[in-house]
């Protein structure tokens, strides 16, 4: 893996209740295919779009936002970048080694329920286009 151009802060957002000094890692299911299993943990160098990541977790717990600092190499994610945007704009990142929890976020952008709803409604319908797989 190249080491992209970022030096953060770097952001996680989840439904989990975590603590600084906790790690989180690749190896669980996926927010959005739950029948995948993650070989990469994800995070972006955007709050808010950690927050989106974090709303649209799945269970029914609170939103939250971390900034994370990664434990090894990292890359650009796939998933989102050259194959749905050009470049990295949502400065969206990957890494099979763990991120370290700093701290939580607590100034983070919510979404209006019509923008979430909105989000989700989206999210749907491109995990049930056969070509919305997800690059793990």
């Amino acid at each position: 893996m190249n080491q992209p151009l970022d030096e953060g802060p770097f952001f996680h957002g989840t439904k989990a209740d975590l603590r600084e000094g906790d790690l989180l890692s690749a190896g669980f299911r996926s927010n959005y295919r739950p029948e995948v299993v993650m070989n990469h943990i994800y995070f972006t160098a955007l709050r808010d779009g950690a927050g989106l990541a974090a709303e649209l977790a799945a269970g029914e717990t609170e939103p939250r936002v971390y900034v994370v600092e990664p434990t090894g190499a990292f890359e650009d994610d796939p998933n989102v970048t050259d194959k749905k945007f050009p470049g990295n704009p949502t400065r969206s990142y990957r890494s099979r080694a763990p991120l370290r929890v700093l701290s939580e976020v607590t100034d983070w952008t919510r979404l209006e329920p019509e923008a979430l709803r909105a989000w989700k409604e989206r999210l749907a319908a491109i995990l049930a286009d056969e070509r919305g797989e997800i690059i793990n």
